[in-house]
């Protein structure tokens, strides 16, 4: 077994003195980011969300959205008569501002004669691990925590399932069965640019959200997963976007409220009504807002996970590799800092490395072989950057020993990284920089890589 996380001291800020003219960049790191220096010289671009302006009145605005939403009547309307809602939410992994959608959606559900013990709110942890205690209040906030019933979803206890029977491409559909089972189902959550399904949100709470584990196990199979769009930015021609948004349909959804957040974690609009229409609402304003271009393909791009709770693991930190890989010169190098505080990732994870001894390797067995271990999907990802571009990683949340056992290569800082990089490629190499991570969706210019728009 990969052996777990310790604890240890964030890295120590080292400054090549050779520099000259430093770039001061604050990535996105853990809960308090991370200040590093770069070479003003090399650095092409910084990479970040376009400007927008925050909701003057995040509240009014989704009360506004609530009331008046796209493709379906209001969530008042719909919670006429009902017995038994089932919201879901995501887990700790995505930065929804739950205490402030809850706290509208539930006053609409009692206004409509529910009551709290008619409602359940779901947390949709795909194969993620469940949130409780003081965690999940943070997560929803003290209200809510205290007075609703807030349960965890267990991809992994198929008898909690529900069968639904398959999708057109033959992926059986396990749905948990407190969410089949209610006859009203809300879905919450963030949209943002998503490695595989093209964008995060809508379908995605259903699945893989509260998908059983046969089910997401066929959904990021190899024949989905190493589509050519089945990629950040694109939904059209995705098979991982077609599947799941298919396998929702089947299954049923009533209303969404979804969310589009700036770099600051404030929300910029609120969507809310038909699964898909109000998705693509919010698809649309997404894209513009997210996509960052630089003018070629670049030698070094420095990057982050995200911060907490994005970076808070090796599993979750392939994220923003996979989403830096996309304006890095073939053989260049990702260099990305990321706290990984709670260590590598689930077990099983864990034991893939132990199983293979080499990327090739495992590729070769999940390719070629009848090879399954959950969370595989993360690393046949990691495995397309690394095709690309070799990976150093900073954190202070795993030895250097052990990264290296992870097919990428330890740094103590982001600068000795970047040394490294102007000692192999030259001192006039390119760099580009993207504090947010996989929040900002990179590409080099449009004039230089035609058809590039999803």
């Amino acid at each position: 077994m990969v052996p777990p996380a310790p604890e240890f001291k964030p890295p120590t800020l080292v400054i090549n003195p050779g520099i000259k003219s430093p770039m001061k960049i604050k990535l996105e790191y853990g809960r308090q980011g991370l200040d590093v220096e770069l070479p003003d010289k090399n650095v092409v671009q910084t990479l970040a969300y376009r400007e927008a302006d925050p909701l003057a009145d995040p509240q009014a605005t989704l009360r506004q959205v609530l009331e008046s939403p796209n493709g379906s009547p209001s969530l008042g309307e719909l919670a006429q008569g009902k017995q038994q809602a089932c919201i879901l939410i995501c887990d700790v992994t995505r930065p929804v501002p739950n205490p402030l959608i809850l706290g509208e959606v539930l006053k609409d559900l009692e206004r409509a004669g529910m009551t709290p013990d008619q409602i359940l709110i779901l947390i949709a942890t795909g194969l993620h691990r469940p949130n409780v205690g003081d965690e999940l209040r943070e997560m929803v906030g003290d209200e809510i925590y205290d007075r609703y019933r807030i349960e965890n979803h267990d991809g992994q206890d198929m008898d909690a399932h529900v069968h639904l029977g398959e999708s057109p491409n033959g992926v059986p559909i396990w749905i948990d069965r407190r969410y089949v089972e209610a006859d009203l189902k809300i879905t919450t959550g963030l949209i943002e640019p998503h490695f595989m399904a093209g964008f995060s949100g809508g379908r995605k709470l259903i699945c893989p959200g509260i998908a059983g584990i046969d089910t997401i196990r066929a959904w990021h199979s190899p024949r989905f997963l190493e589509h050519p769009k089945a990629a950040s930015g694109f939904l059209d021609g995705n098979p991982v976007h077609f599947e799941n948004t298919w396998i929702a349909e089947r299954t049923g959804c009533d209303f969404i409220v979804n969310v589009v957040i700036d770099a600051q974690r404030r929300p910029l609009k609120f969507v809310a009504g038909h699964m898909i229409s109000a998705f693509e609402e919010g698809v649309e304003f997404v894209s513009d807002l997210v996509t960052d271009t630089v003018p070629y393909e670049v030698d070094v791009v420095v990057t982050s996970s995200a911060g907490y709770p994005l970076d808070t693991t090796f599993y979750q930190s392939v994220k923003g590799m996979v989403g830096a890989a996309a304006i890095v010169k073939p053989g260049g190098t990702i260099v990305i800092a990321a706290s990984m505080s709670e260590g590598i990732g689930s077990p099983e994870f864990q034991e893939i490395f132990d199983d293979h001894p080499s990327l090739d390797q495992f590729l070769d067995h999940i390719l070629n072989r009848n090879y399954f271990k959950m969370d595989q999907w993360q690393l046949e990802e990691l495995a397309k950057a690394r095709k690309k571009a070799q990976i150093k990683v900073v954190t202070e949340g795993l030895k250097p020993e052990t990264i290296q056992r992870l097919y990428v290569d330890s740094s103590p800082t982001v600068e000795s990284a970047v040394a490294e990089c102007l000692s192999e490629y030259g001192s006039e190499a390119s760099i580009a920089v993207i504090p947010k991570g996989p929040y900002v969706m990179a590409a080099v210019a449009p004039d230089n890589t035609p058809d590039l728009k999803p």
